[in-house]
C-alpha cells in the first residue's frame, strides 16, 4: 500500500466530486479541513493516514451532498480496497467520517478514537471564525434563506429532522450551531483555536446588530 499515491488519488476524487458545489462544501473547504487536520495531528498525534483520508473524504457522506450515504460508503470501501488498504483501516476511516457530522447535535456515531476527534475538530474549526461566517452566508444564499429576521426564534433541542429542514435565518444559524462548537472540541489544540475564532464571531455579531439597527 503506497499511502502517498492513495492520498493523491483521494484528492483527485474529491476535487471532481466537489467541483460544482456552491454551498460552502466545495473543494477548498475540504482542503481547509485537511490542513486543519494535519495541524492537529502534528500537535496531538494519531494515525496520520487515517486522519488524512477521513478528512479528505468526509463530505462524500454528508446528507446535504448525496442522496445515498450507504451507496457512497460502499464506493469508498471499494476505492480503498482496490488500493490494498486493509479492512480494519477502512473501517476506522469510515467511522471517523461518520463521526464528523453535527446533525443538529444528534449524530448517533460518536467519537471513539483520537483520529475521530481530530477529523471532527478539523471540520468544526472550518465552521468558525472569518471563514465560518463566510460559509454561513454562502450556504444560506444558495438555499434562499433570509439573512436576518429580528422576529425569528432560535431553535433549541432540535431533532435531526428539524435541523435538516433548514428553515431559519443565517444569523439564527450562529446560535443554533456555530456558537456551540467551541464547547464541543475534543483536542486541546482545537479548543485554543476555537476560542479565538469564537470570539471573532461574537465581535462580528455585535457589529452586525449595530449596523442592522443603524447605530454605526
Amino acid at each position: 500500500m503506497d499511502q502517498s499515491t492513495i492520498i493523491e488519488d483521494v484528492m483527485a476524487w474529491v476535487r471532481e466530486f466537489h467541483k460544482k458545489d456552491a454551498t460552502g462544501h466545495d473543494y477548498w473547504h475540504i482542503m481547509r479541513v485537511y490542513n486543519n487536520a494535519m495541524m492537529l495531528q502534528d500537535k496531538e498525534g494519531g494515525d496520520r493516514f487515517i486522519i488524512e483520508v477521513a478528512a479528505l473524504l468526509h463530505d462524500l457522506i454528508d446528507y446535504k451532498l448525496t442522496n445515498s450515504i450507504d451507496q457512497q460508503i460502499i464506493e469508498i470501501e471499494r476505492f480503498l480496497s482496490d488500493r490494498e488498504v486493509d479492512r480494519a483501516t477502512i473501517e476506522r476511516i469510515i467511522h471517523a467520517m461518520q463521526a464528523v457530522s453535527f446533525n443538529g447535535g444528534n449524530n448517533p456515531v460518536t467519537v471513539e478514537s483520537l483520529e475521530d476527534a481530530i477529523v471532527q475538530d478539523a471540520d468544526r474549526l472550518d465552521a468558525l471564525g472569518a471563514v465560518g461566517i463566510a460559509r454561513t452566508f454562502v450556504y444560506g444564499g444558495s438555499k434562499g434563506h433570509d439573512m436576518h429576521d429580528p422576529n425569528s426564534q432560535v431553535r433549541e433541542d432540535m431533532t435531526f429532522e428539524q435541523y435538516s429542514q433548514e428553515d431559519n435565518t443565517m444569523i439564527s444559524h450562529f446560535y443554533e450551531k456555530l456558537l456551540k462548537l467551541k464547547l464541543l472540541m475534543h483536542t486541546e489544540t482545537a479548543k485554543v483555536v476555537a476560542e479565538k475564532r469564537h470570539q471573532f464571531m461574537e465581535m462580528y455579531l455585535e457589529q452586525f446588530y449595530n449596523e442592522w439597527d443603524g447605530k454605526i
